[in-house]
């Protein structure tokens, strides 16, 4: 049964608006620090919390099967409202460093009824060429990741409260049009009863077990490279006394990895998503080690390899969590795919941390070496023996 032509645009953008809340703390950083007397170190803080929320959110709804037992869409919807809520809190004139790292830690919780919950759905509708779904869904998250950048780039978004109000009014219309017109899909078998060992016994599953390591290897370069790529733009414009626009061209990078994410779901109807996979890792590793260099080039070609890194660091995504769901039973999809997202984005605040307290020891050129870790692991999980499934060809 094919789906409608409307099911995927509005899983789509859906994903995108609901997704836009991610990076919104880190887009208004110099506000915020007025507001609580912080410093710089608040970039690794509010990222960090995000983050750390997310994993919380994702082990929760992991632990109680949350998107196999609910519709989906409803879960979505009810997320994406908490999300904006926890989102305006940033407004208040009298944000403490503790009520900051709250709302971010809010802000990730729900965010976990969004983002695994938006591939769920897409399952659930795409059994066959999923790794071109998933490719045109996580690069709309990405997307929606660089929005509060590219508006804090601009001068619309001189004013904070723009970008906040902006973003928490998107995640509330993506919920209601997914919840609207996006009812359960032909594919989704609800799981009768909790079980609580599920998480342990997907491990067993060799295919999911290598598709997860590849993630997890992927998700510590990720959102590392996201955050400390303002720092590397503001590396870059000292060295060499340029004045690139910091939040516009993180923007830029960071959108840039979403029209990756949608042309390897493309290529991978093609040549699968294990060989898409294989290459955008190798790509990003190679980056990592070569990173010091950029920093030596002309600008043209520093923002060039900058930007190629953001395609790469995120074309593999969709295809390691279009692996990840093809080799696991309908009935714990959901599961499946929020609790790698738990564990691969609790290395990401590895990652973080790592690279926040290495900023002020040692040259920032140097500090993106570091990275290449994950893509080393990720290739060698890779590369020992591994069964495409049929679904995923």
């Amino acid at each position: 049964m094919k789906p409608k032509p409307h099911i995927l645009p509005i899983i789509i953008l859906s994903q995108f608006a609901c997704t836009t809340p991610w990076f919104a703390g880190n887009a208004i950083s110099e506000d915020l620090i007025t507001k609580t007397g912080l410093g710089t170190e608040i970039i690794g803080y509010v990222l960090s919390s995000v983050q750390a929320g997310f994993i919380s959110g994702t082990l929760v709804f992991a632990i109680l099967m949350i998107a196999d037992r609910f519709s989906p869409s409803r879960v979505f919807m009810a997320c994406a409202t908490l999300v904006a809520l926890c989102n305006l809190l940033l407004l208040s004139e009298e944000i403490s460093k503790w009520m900051l790292l709250s709302v971010r830690f809010g802000t990730g919780f729900f965010l976990a009824g969004i983002y695994p919950v938006g591939m769920k759905i897409a399952a659930d509708y795409y059994e066959k060429g999923l790794g071109k779904a998933l490719g045109f869904l996580v690069g709309a998250l990405v997307f929606g990741t660089a929005l509060p950048y590219l508006v804090s780039g601009t001068d619309w978004g001189n004013n904070p409260d723009t970008i906040i109000k902006t973003v928490s009014a998107l995640s509330i219309l993506g919920g209601l049009s997914l919840l609207i017109f996006v009812p359960n899909g032909p594919f989704r078998k609800p799981s009768t009863q909790l079980q609580l060992k599920a998480g342990v016994d997907l491990f067993k599953i060799k295919g999911f077990r290598k598709a997860a390591f590849g993630y997890f290897g992927h998700m510590w370069e990720l959102y590392a490279f996201w955050a400390f790529t303002p720092l590397a733009i503001q590396t870059f414009n000292l060295l060499n006394t340029e004045t690139y626009s910091i939040p516009l061209w993180t923007g830029i990078i960071i959108a840039l990895g979403g029209l990756s994410c949608s042309i390897g779901g493309i290529i991978s109807q093609k040549v699968g998503s294990k060989k898409v996979a294989t290459l955008a890792l190798t790509i990003s590793g190679l980056l990592c080690l070569l990173s010091p260099l950029l920093f030596e080039l002309p600008s043209f070609l520093f923002l060039a390899g900058w930007c190629l890194w953001g395609m790469a660091v995120t074309a593999d995504s969709p295809q390691f969590s279009s692996l990840v769901a093809s080799a696991i039973p309908n009935e714990l999809k959901g599961t499946g795919l929020t609790l790698v997202n738990c564990i691969g984005f609790a290395l990401s605040i590895v990652s973080i941390q790592l690279l926040s307290f290495l900023a002020n020891t040692i040259n920032p050129k140097h500090l993106f070496l570091l990275l290449a870790i994950g893509p080393i692991f990720g290739l060698v999980a890779l590369r020992k023996n591994y069964t495409i499934s049929k679904q995923d060809l």
